[in-house]
C-alpha cells in the first residue's frame, strides 16, 4: 500500500520527518480547530483505554497492510502491484470522503488555486512512485527485509533535505546514521532470500518517501496552502489513481477483466481486495488518530517499534527463514533510527 508516509509542512518543525512510515502526512491542524472525533465513544471510554485501543489499532492496520500486500502478491498469486495500489487510491478517495463530508472528523478545506492544485498534483506523483515501488517489492522479498530497508528512510530524507535545500544537520546527527546504513548492508549480505530487483525497488520506494517529505515541506509552505493530512489524502488519493490508470493499463493489461475472471471461480479474491483497500485507509486514518490523542513523537516511537513488529510477525506467519547475522543487521539499523531521531531532538533543543 500506502504508504501512510510521515511528512513535514515546515523544513525542520516535524520530528515525524524522520520516521520511517509509508503513510501520509500529517501537517499541522488548520486554524478553526478540528471537530472532536471519537467524543461518542469516548464518552463510554476512560482516555487511557481509547488510546489504548488506537494505538492497537494503529498497529494492526499497518502491519495488516504489509502482511495482505505480500500474501496477495506472492502467495495468492495476484501479480498486480501496480492496479493493487490503485484500488488502494481510490479506497482511500472513498473513505476520505466519507470521513470529512459525512463523518466530520476535520472540517472540509478547499483547493484555493491552480498553484496550489499543481503542487498536490506533483506530490501525488512522488507519492505513486513510492507506494508502487514499495508493493511491488512485497513480490521479490519477505516482509521482514522490506522492514530492515524501510528503515532506513532517515537517511534518504537527509540526504534529499541537503541537496535540494541545502539543510545541513549536526555532527552528532550524521553519526547516527552510521549505523542505519551498516546495518541494512549487514541485513543485505547475510539475507538468504535477497533478490536484487527487489532489493532496488524497495530502495526506491524508501527513497520516494523521503523525498515526498522534503518536497511537501517546499510546496506547501504557507498558512493558506496548508492541508490537513485527511484533506490532503482527499485530494491526492483520486490524483493518483489518475497518474496510475494509463501505467495499470499499459504494463499489466485488462486486469479488472482478469480480476472478473478470477471472482467466478474463487469469491474470496473480492473479499481480500476489499479488505485490502479498506486497511490500506484504516492506515491513513489511525495515523491521523494517534497524533491527534497522543503526539507526533509518539507516533515516532511506534513507528521505529512497528518495523520491528512486523518483521517478527511476518517471520511467525510465512516461515521464511532468516539468519542472526540478518537480524543483527536489522537491530543495528533500527538501534540507528532511535540514536537519529534522539540526535534531532537535541538538535533542534540547541537551535531554539
Amino acid at each position: 500500500m500506502v504508504e501512510a508516509q510521515t511528512w513535514t509542512t515546515r523544513r525542520g518543525s516535524n520530528p515525524r520527518l524522520e520516521t520511517t512510515e509509508q503513510v501520509v502526512d500529517i501537517p499541522a491542524t488548520p486554524p478553526g480547530g478540528v471537530r472532536n472525533s471519537g467524543n461518542a465513544i469516548g464518552s463510554y471510554l476512560s482516555p487511557n483505554v481509547l488510546t489504548a485501543l488506537i494505538i492497537a489499532s494503529w498497529y494492526l492496520s499497518n502491519i495488516g497492510v504489509l502482511l495482505l500486500n505480500k500474501y496477495l502478491l506472492s502467495f495468492y498469486g495476484y501479480r498486480y502491484p501496480i492496479f493493487l495500489t490503485m484500488l488502494h487510491m481510490l479506497s482511500c478517495a472513498g473513505y476520505s470522503y466519507a470521513a470529512i463530508n459525512w463523518l466530520e472528523l476535520v472540517p472540509l478545506q478547499h483547493i484555493l488555486s491552480r498553484r496550489q492544485f499543481l503542487k498536490i498534483f506533483a506530490l501525488s506523483a512522488i507519492f505513486c512512485f513510492s507506494v508502487v515501488c514499495g508493493n511491488t517489492s512485497l513480490r521479490y522479498l519477505p516482509v521482514s527485509f522490506n522492514q530492515a530497508i524501510g528503515a532506513t528512510t532517515p537517511f534518504f530524507t537527509a540526504i534529499f533535505a541537503f541537496l535540494i535545500t541545502c539543510k545541513k544537520e549536526t555532527g552528532e546527527v550524521y553519526l547516527a546514521l552510521l549505523p542505519v546504513v551498516f546495518g541494512i548492508v549487514l541485513a543485505s549480505n547475510s539475507e538468504p532470500l535477497f533478490h536484487l530487483f527487489g532489493f532496488l525497488i524497495c530502495i526506491g520506494s524508501t527513497a520516494g518517501r523521503a523525498l515526498k517529505s522534503v518536497v511537501q515541506g517546499i510546496l506547501l509552505t504557507s498558512e493558506a496552502e496548508k492541508l490537513h493530512s485527511m484533506n490532503l489524502l482527499l485530494y491526492m488519493a483520486p490524483m493518483a489513481a489518475l497518474i496510475l490508470l494509463p501505467f495499470t493499463l499499459y504494463i499489466e493489461g485488462n486486469v479488472a477483466a482478469y480480476t472478473v475472471e478470477k471472482a467466478r471461480g474463487d469469491s474470496f479474491i473480492i473479499f481480500l481486495l476489499i479488505g485490502n483497500a479498506t486497511v490500506a485507509y484504516l492506515v491513513n486514518l489511525t495515523n491521523f488518530l494517534v497524533t491527534k490523542h497522543t503526539s507526533a513523537l509518539t507516533l515516532q516511537v511506534l513507528g521505529n517499534a512497528k518495523a520491528a513488529v512486523a518483521a517478527v510477525v511476518s517471520v511467525l506467519i510465512f516461515r521464511n527463514p532468516v539468519t542472526v547475522m540478518g537480524m543483527t543487521g536489522f537491530a543495528v539499523t533500527i538501534m540507528g533510527v532511535v540514536l537519529y531521531s534522539e540526535a534531532k531532538k537535541r538538535s533542534k533543543v540547541t537551535t531554539h
